[in-house]
């Protein structure tokens, strides 16, 4: 089993806003997934809305399901901080430097998801430590578009504003906060009705909360999809004229149940100098690269795909380049798990350790996720193949 390599600048997340502000004359954006087009657009991002969950669940959501096209991929890893910088800043994970939930930063273990210290007993704010601008110091895809002149509408959660993640990758445009479900669609149609030319995100994070809690493809899960798809069916029925919704995630999902404990596991602990990532995929810094490769290889057999930094790099699991800034955040190892192994921290990630699905790596599972276009343009020529 080989590891599925983000298709970066070929048909990936980070894609998806270059190829619709290349129909709107944003300089510099090209088209390569096929989508762009419509005048006013909103991509809606699904937590958790993985290409083959929607397949196997499609009775669940017959109006996504209605709605053709390949899928793309996530990029590496395949997790919401990672996912929501790729969108934001048009680019890959090499390039806008979010390497995963938690990396090394600095002195700093960063939660980039949280924008705290990983691993504390109380939440540490690392905003004005590591501040999110300087983190991540690429102009974004959003500021492109709106220095064109084009109207960019955030309508996320109240809460996610001004939060680190925010900052550092959703930069450009007007946030409008909201509570639920039925404020998401009412801001999303005003969006839309602002300007002549209108790019809108907005993101649903349910669909993920409970395929940790309960697994992908149970009784909850599936209802909250039959949720979801009746949302983007609303924000479909009331897109104005030249208007398209296109709904896409941050990654897909998968039950691990092979659970192994990095804290208490003595010779996962050996050398190994901090420990970040998630379940699904480990940041490990050690001074003995060799040595702690040998015993992590020995203990986890052909479960995970295990690569120093420079291999992954080499291998473009990041993408096809790594600023030299981002390059001290991968860890000197870096390990994928497959199957349903899960890396678990019993220690430091006590709530995490419960959850019934995971996600992160390179496995189809996890990587493929949707593009789906309603409304204005609904034809995709480039951007995968199942």
């Amino acid at each position: 089993m080989d590891p599925l390599v983000p298709r970066y600048g070929a048909g990936s997340l980070a894609d998806v806003v270059p190829s619709l502000l290349a129909g709107l004359d944003v300089p510099g954006m090209v088209d390569v997934l096929g989508i762009s087009g419509p005048a006013r657009v909103c991509v809606l991002l699904v937590d958790g809305l993985g290409w083959r969950l929607l397949r196997e669940h499609a009775s669940d959501a017959p109006f996504l399901a209605s709605l053709a096209g390949p899928p793309i991929t996530a990029g590496f890893p395949s997790t919401t901080a990672s996912s929501v910088a790729a969108l934001g800043t048009g680019a890959s994970t090499g390039e806008h430097g979010l390497v995963g939930y938690s990396f090394a930063a600095g002195d700093e273990v960063l939660n980039a998801l949280r924008w705290n210290r990983y691993g504390a007993p109380e939440h540490v704010d690392l905003r004005s430590v590591l501040v999110p601008e300087e983190v991540q110091p690429r102009r974004t895809a959003f500021e492109a578009a709106a220095d064109a002149g084009v109207a960019v509408r955030l309508v996320l959660p109240r809460d996610h504003k001004g939060s680190g993640l925010t900052r550092a990758v959703l930069r450009g445009g007007r946030y409008q906060g909201v509570l639920g479900l039925g404020d998401l669609v009412a801001r999303v149609g005003e969006a839309l009705r602002s300007a002549d030319r209108v790019l809108c995100y907005a993101y649903h994070a349910d669909l993920d909360g409970l395929g940790h809690v309960y697994g992908p493809g149970s009784e909850p899960w599936r209802w909250q999809l039959r949720f979801v798809d009746r949302l983007a069916a609303a924000v479909a029925d009331d897109l104005p004229p030249g208007g398209a919704l296109v709904v896409t995630a941050d990654h897909g999902m998968v039950v691990a149940d092979d659970r192994v404990d990095c804290d208490t596991d003595p010779v996962l602990r050996d050398g190994v100098r901090a420990l970040a990532g998630e379940a699904r995929v480990r940041h490990v810094y050690t001074d003995v690269p060799d040595d702690v490769r040998s015993r992590w290889a020995g203990r986890l057999g052909d479960r995970a795909w295990i690569a120093s930094r420079e291999e992954a790099v080499a291998a473009g699991w990041f993408g096809p380049t790594v600023a030299d800034h981002v390059r001290p955040r991968i860890g000197d190892l870096v390990v994928a798990a497959k199957g349903s192994l899960a890396l678990v921290r019993s220690e430091v990630e006590a709530g995490l350790t419960g959850f019934v699905g995971h996600h992160g790596s390179l496995t189809e599972e996890e990587q493929h996720i949707p593009v789906l276009v309603a409304g204005a343009s609904s034809t995709r020529t480039v951007g995968g193949s199942a």
